[in-house]
């Protein structure tokens, strides 16, 4: 059986199946980030890579790669309503690469660190036959209270997306800004039940949320906020968008809308629909798949 025949979602299911886990693990594969027990408290862990050819072009600056590629990582620590801390980066080239792409690469790291005020403690470099490979390690903290996972949703919960969607490339997949600020914000105020962020699309992580929280969902496609000339094709499978999607109870739907045009003015938050009790159909096209 071949990857391309079974897809990602089944990949990753069937490789971690049978992986070792002890009792300080919280959470293990299947969500934004792993969580574990460290002492009292409780840790985030992720990583994450980007692949010329894949996640960039080889003309992208290489300024640009750094601050996605750390900016992932946070995008998925917020995700579980978490901070970040320190991050290990792994970075594999072709020899005959000019040093200045590597010293820009990293002054992309720093600024995205400096911003969300990640270390960046070490990592590893390496010689690659093939194109750049970056890939970025990251722990992070979150309190218990404040934990989100996709797991959480439950019947007639609606359904929110923060900012647009749709048209990543060329240019937003490599300058977005991780919503940390309003994860910790909603986190703070409200009682998420699920919640991710939207990396491979609305078309195939929506039903992901679903899935791990045993419902399925209804969609109001009027209600997408699409960033402009964009279709709703492209709103459920370009992808990259790195906003947030989350459920929560439809008694605090009202007081959320108000209270979050107070704080972000200039970020649009949807409601998109609600969690139902049917189970998740698929999209007539999902959102991008690595192996497909």
């Amino acid at each position: 059986m071949k990857l391309n025949e079974i897809g990602e979602d089944a990949v990753v299911e069937e490789i971690t199946r049978t992986l070792r886990l002890d009792e300080r693990v919280e959470i293990g594969p299947g969500d934004d980030c792993a969580v574990v027990h460290f002492g009292p408290n409780l840790q985030l862990l992720k990583t994450d890579c980007v692949i010329e050819g894949i996640h960039f072009l080889p003309d992208t600056p290489a300024r640009a790669v750094g601050w996605k590629a750390l900016c992932r990582n946070i995008s998925d620590i917020a995700a579980m309503g978490g901070d970040p801390l320190d991050a290990l980066i792994t970075v594999a080239v072709t020899s005959d690469r000019e040093l200045v792409w590597l010293t820009d690469l990293y002054a992309g790291l720093n600024q995205a660190a400096a911003k969300y005020g990640v270390n960046l403690v070490g990592g590893e470099t390496s010689r690659s036959p093939g194109p750049a490979f970056i890939s970025v390690a990251l722990t992070g903290k979150v309190d218990k209270e404040r934990l989100v996972t996709r797991a959480g949703g439950k019947l007639g919960d609606r359904l929110y997306v923060t900012g647009r969607l749709g048209g990543s490339f060329p240019v937003k997949h490599l300058s977005f800004e991780p919503r940390l600020a309003e994860s910790r914000w909603l986190t703070e105020n409200f009682r998420l039940h699920a919640m991710m962020d939207l990396s491979d699309g609305l078309g195939s992580d929506l039903p992901r949320l679903a899935k791990a929280s045993g419902t399925g969902f209804e969609i109001d496609f009027a209600a997408l906020p699409k960033n402009e000339n964009c279709s709703d094709e492209q709103a459920l499978t370009d992808g990259e968008d790195y906003e947030l999607l989350f459920a929560v109870s439809e008694d605090h739907g009202q007081k959320l809308e108000k209270e979050w045009r107070a704080v972000f003015p200039e970020l649009p938050l949807s409601c998109i629909g609600r969690l139902t009790e049917a189970k998740a159909e698929p999209f007539s096209r999902p959102g991008y798949d690595h192996f497909r």
